[in-house]
């Protein structure tokens, strides 16, 4: 992977709604937890600059990152991150910790090649509808992906991509694919549909022409 996230951490004893609005007011930190692995959990506190400046890269969501809590590292994914529903704040986040040995289930965004070259889009007129933004996977750390891609340039009109066609790296599987291959769980991830109005089949083309020309 190219990206490397490290990010300052603060131990904090302090708890409670009432101190969290105090932490994000006076101090301009973001309350947040790490858990997970054979430690307690542990809340902590980040500056708010430094994990937003973290989040606005995709990348933060689909890798390892190293927390240094007062000086101490802790390996950790993020698995919840609550922002305000009106300003550029982030109100909490959620860390797991990760071990090199256990696996670990992450949500790695779809990343969308030759869009512009597609032929359902270049020949049909249709248009390109991404139904699911990231896909959740099942890996050991070393082998989480930053996403995940699907070549879109041979998909036609009416057709789809769903999650069991996406070529996914080795030592990674999907966790929706883990509970079934069934339809209740091969979701799709992007498909083509068809320009406004809907495609015509061939009776209609023909009863179409036929009344065009009525009118001539």
């Amino acid at each position: 992977m190219s990206n490397e996230f490290d990010l300052n951490a603060t131990a904090r004893e302090d708890l409670g709604k009432g101190a969290s609005r105090r932490l994000r007011r006076l101090a301009d930190e973001v309350p947040a937890i790490i858990y997970g692995g054979s430690k307690a959990a542990q809340n902590i506190s980040i500056p708010h600059k430094d994990i937003l400046k973290a989040t606005s890269n995709e990348a933060f969501f689909s890798h390892i990152i190293t927390l240094h809590v007062d000086g101490k590292k802790e390996q950790v994914v993020i698995k919840d991150l609550q922002r305000h529903p009106a300003k550029p704040r982030i109100m909490h986040a959620d860390f797991q910790r990760v071990s090199a040995k256990q696996t670990i289930v992450v949500k790695v965004p779809v990343h969308l090649l030759n869009e512009d070259k597609c032929k359902g889009v270049k020949q049909g007129g249709g248009s390109i509808l991404k139904t699911m933004s990231d896909i959740e996977v099942i890996c050991l750390p070393k082998d989480l992906p930053e996403y995940l891609e699907i070549d879109m340039a041979d998909i036609d009109v009416g057709e789809a991509v769903h999650i069991s066609q996406i070529d996914f790296p080795k030592g990674v599987t999907s966790l929706e694919l883990s509970h079934g291959n069934d339809s209740d769980h091969d979701h799709a991830v992007v498909t083509v549909q068809p320009p406004r109005g809907g495609l015509l089949d061939e009776d209609e083309e023909d009863e179409a022409a036929d009344e065009e020309a009525g009118d001539e």
